[in-house]
């Protein structure tokens, strides 16, 4: 998926309004007294959010405009039903909404071929197995089945699987008085939590805030591990400038993050 194309849907990208805090506020205070002008304003600076969070969807093979299309309608929602009354920043609102309507048309359109020779396997295995039971009245073992085949047990292993319907996600496993338990629920995954990804998307943000000079400095120093008398001797200024703009980067990103 060309995830780094400068034009999406005829909207260039490369220069994509972005909006400080105040003005999402400004913005926000007209759009919820009917200003539909701010309201599209509003969108276009956020539309570097959608992008953002389209890099944890580039291993599929649909359509970036199609994605960014949709991932756009996530956001619209998100802006339409925001409440800046309860002290949540707009991006940590805004991207579980556009994330969900991703997933849902992933989940709604996504099409898995098995091919005819796996196809073959799996149906010959349940064909074996129900033989086998009938004859001897007990289950068969993976390798007895790969034996009568002639084919390895992990070959059977996967055959069987790939001919399995899919679950969503989102599948209910429980329901009761309303309090629905989803399969999504059961499932464990420490690496990629939401609050992850979000705390990176906000980051990001706060370092677009920033001055070319000081997201180079924060860059060198905090990801590339450089020292700031290395930093000062690369970029031609002293150490002590060094400092001092780091320092004002810093406190700029914690202002952007509260």
């Amino acid at each position: 998926m060309a995830l780094f194309k400068v034009e999406i849907c005829g909207v260039n990208t490369a220069k994509l309004p972005l909006l400080t805090e105040e003005e999402k506020k400004e913005l926000f205070k007209e759009i919820k007294q009917g200003n539909m002008e701010a309201r599209e304003k509003y969108i276009q600076g956020n539309l570097r959010l959608v992008l953002s969070i389209l890099q944890r969807f580039s291993g599929t093979n649909e359509n970036i405009d199609d994605l960014f299309q949709i991932g756009c309608i996530g956001l619209i929602k998100a802006v339409d039903n925001f409440d800046d009354t309860l002290n949540v920043k707009f991006s940590t609102y805004a991207v579980p909404m556009i994330s969900g309507e991703l997933k849902r048309f992933l989940r709604d359109n996504a099409a898995i071929r098995v091919s005819r020779s796996i196809k073959d396997i799996a149906y010959k295995a349940i064909y074996c197995k129900e033989n086998i039971i009938k004859t001897t009245n007990k289950e068969p073992t993976v390798a007895e089945i790969a034996e009568k085949l002639g084919v390895t047990p992990e070959e059977v292993v996967y055959a069987l699987d790939a001919i399995q319907s899919p679950v969503s996600l989102f599948e209910p496993v429980y329901d009761q008085g309303g309090d629905t338990l989803y399969v999504m629920d059961q499932i464990s995954d420490k690496k990629n939590k939401e609050e992850k990804w979000v705390e990176n998307i906000v980051l990001n943000e706060a370092l677009d805030g920033l001055s070319d000079r000081e997201r180079k400095i924060i860059d060198m120093r905090f990801f590339n591990g450089k020292t700031q008398m290395e930093i000062a001797d690369e970029i031609g200024i002293s150490q002590a400038q060094v400092s001092r703009l780091e320092k004002n980067a810093i406190k700029s990103m914690r202002n952007y993050i509260r």
